[in-house]
């Protein structure tokens, strides 16, 4: 049987300080893709309704942590260039997710950068490839302030605003996170299976 993880516990061990690190680790750096961003979020939203946590910390800390972090993203893909296409496969690291993000990022441009943080993996390597590909840093700095502070303070006060609403709600905290996770991983799945079916008929 598997270890019952908490994820309500794990937060509030963590604090304020593991938050901003999760949070900034999973937006810039390769091997942060496996970290719980949205699922934390909306659990450290639903606790903050219930005044585990100060709602308006949380509020400056997250959004700083996740535009700091894809800023730090776009200077390692800005150092890195071309070469991480070419990087082996390891734990922490696989290409396909590179190319996935990169078919992501050439569709949407500069938007990418706002519409990648609410897809998991993808919000992780599209900062690397903003700065591989040498986009202006005053272009992606804005789309960067736009996408931290929608996706930060958004997952938040979905959480809190819940946990407001429906006292009761964190009963039934790992159902919502699981949903949390589906629905955020619901674009990777359709991407892979768009994927699967152009091959198949090719």
């Amino acid at each position: 049987m598997l270890p019952h993880f908490d994820i309500a516990t794990f937060i509030i061990e963590i604090g304020y300080v593991g938050i901003f690190s999760i949070v900034g680790a999973e937006s810039g750096l390769f091997f942060g893709f496996f970290l719980p961003g949205d699922s934390m979020l909306f659990t450290a939203g639903i606790l903050a309704a219930g005044h585990t946590f100060n709602l308006w910390i949380l509020l400056l800390l997250v959004p700083l942590a996740a535009i700091l972090g894809d800023s730090l993203g776009y200077w390692i893909g800005a150092l890195i260039g071309p070469r991480i296409f070419t990087r082996k496969d390891s734990f922490f690291f696989n290409r396909d997710h590179v190319v996935r993000s990169k078919n992501f990022y050439t569709t949407y441009g500069p938007r990418a950068i706002v519409l990648a943080r609410f897809i998991p993996v993808v919000r992780t390597f599209v900062p690397l490839l903003a700065g591989v590909g040498s986009m202006r840093y005053r272009t992606f700095f804005f789309y960067n302030v736009v996408g931290g502070c929608l996706w930060g303070a958004g997952v938040l006060l979905l959480g809190y605003f819940l946990g407001h609403t429906f006292p009761a709600v964190q009963q039934y905290l790992l159902p919502l996170v699981l949903l949390i996770v589906i629905i955020s991983l619901a674009p990777l799945v359709r991407e892979w299976w768009v994927h699967r079916k152009s091959k198949h008929t090719s």
